[in-house]
This record gives structure tokens, sequence and C-alpha cells, in this order.
């Protein structure tokens, strides 16, 4: 099995759907953002919903961290024909959390400003400007630490985070749910009680009310009652 699917196999019991958010620009006009960003409604409150708008409309990273970001967020998760990084919208929702939850902002920015000082000091370059072996060795360093060791305790919890963040990001959107093949509950087709177990009891259906009551056609729509209480649809 190889980490994807590992990863697939870890997430799939407690996942549930949610939703990818992406970002927006204070020049933004309301309804765009609540069109675009909330296409999946969940029953929030007014406040919260509030709350979660502004936070949409505020920028918290520089442009230069969030392609830092996305280029950590490859190298965790590459991408595969069942979608992307991009396809997810891990990055949106990277910086989403970053802004929700204030206790993530100094680790990541942190995270990401030793990235560039680490590979500038070894390769003379900025993380992104590495070759992507140069960057797994930068993160094999904190990805897999010792137990005993005591170097980059800060950067180890940096990658955690990231990581962490990157993968609810991905399993959490529409591509990465499919990806799972988690499909939640979905309503069966009933089309009544099989034949061999009525005529068993020696019972049949009313073909008027079989055609009224268990045809899957119409699953969808109203029942409908006289004024005498006979169903007619």
């Amino acid at each position: 099995m190889d980490r994807r699917e590992s990863f697939k196999t870890m997430l799939l019991g407690s996942l549930g759907a949610s939703l990818a958010l992406q970002g927006c620009v204070d020049t933004t006009p309301p309804e765009v953002v609540e069109e675009a960003l909330w296409k999946y409604t969940y029953g929030r409150t007014p406040k919260e919903q509030e709350f979660d708008e502004k936070l949409l409309c505020e920028e918290f990273f520089e442009e230069d961290e969030l392609q830092q970001i996305e280029t950590l967020a490859n190298l965790i998760l590459p991408p595969t024909e069942a979608g992307s990084i991009a396809d997810a919208n891990v990055v949106p929702f990277i910086e989403f959390m970053a802004k929700d939850v204030p206790e993530f902002q100094t680790k990541i920015k942190g995270g990401l400003v030793w990235l560039d000082i680490y590979c500038n000091a070894k390769y003379k370059l900025t993380f992104r400007s590495c070759t992507e072996a140069q960057q797994k060795e930068v993160l094999d360093l904190i990805a897999w630490p010792d137990p005993e060791a005591k170097e980059h305790p800060h950067e180890v919890q940096f990658f955690s985070l990231m990581r962490n963040l990157v993968l609810t990001g991905y399993f959490t959107s529409e591509v990465g749910i499919k990806e799972l093949g988690y499909k939640g509950n979905e309503p069966n087709n009933w089309d009544g009680v099989p034949q061999d177990v009525l005529d068993a009891h020696g019972l049949s259906y009313d073909p008027e009310w079989l055609a009224k009551c268990v045809d899957p056609n119409t699953r969808g729509e109203i029942a409908q009652w006289d004024e005498e209480g006979n169903l007619i649809s």
C-alpha cells in the first residue's frame, strides 16, 4: 500500500462530507462571495455566516507565501488522476484555517521562513527554487524526526500541522471524497415486500395501491389525499 492509499484508509472511517473554501478579496461584491464560496450550505446561524464571510474577505498570507504553501502541499500529497491540491482548493482552505485559528499563524509563517533560510544556507536558493530532490531532503529533517533528537522542534510542529491541514483540506473536498469512494447515506430503491414472502403468508398487493406507493419513479412526489382520507396520488 502506498502513502496515498494509507492516508485514504486512515481517513475513510471518520470523514463526512464537508466543503472546500475559496478565498476572496476586499473588492469582491458580497453576493459574489455568497454564490462562489458557499455553494454547499450547512445551516450556519446569521452570526456564524457573518464571521465566515469576514474571514473569507481578509488576506493573511502574501502571494509568495501562498505559492510556497502550494509547493509544500504538492510534496505532501502529490497530484494523481483522481485529483490535485489545486482541484481541492487546499491552499485557500489553509489560509482560511490560519485566519480562523490564530494559533496556527505563527507556526505556519515561521515554518515557511525557516524553509527559505535553511535552503538559502545549504543550497543558496529559496525553498521553491530548489529541485524536488532538495526540497524532499529538507522535509525529511522535519517529517520523520528522531524521537530522541533535540533539533528543529518547532519545525517538526510546523510540518505536522501542515500535513494535517493538507490532508484535511484535500480529503474533505469534493474531489477528495470521490477519491475515498465515500458516499454516505443513499436512499435505496424499495419496490415492496418480495413476492415469495407475500406468497408464503398468503398475501398480495392491491395493484392500484402498489402503483401509488411502490413506484420508484414517483418517490419524490408528495402524496395527495381527498377529503375523506383516501389516497389519490
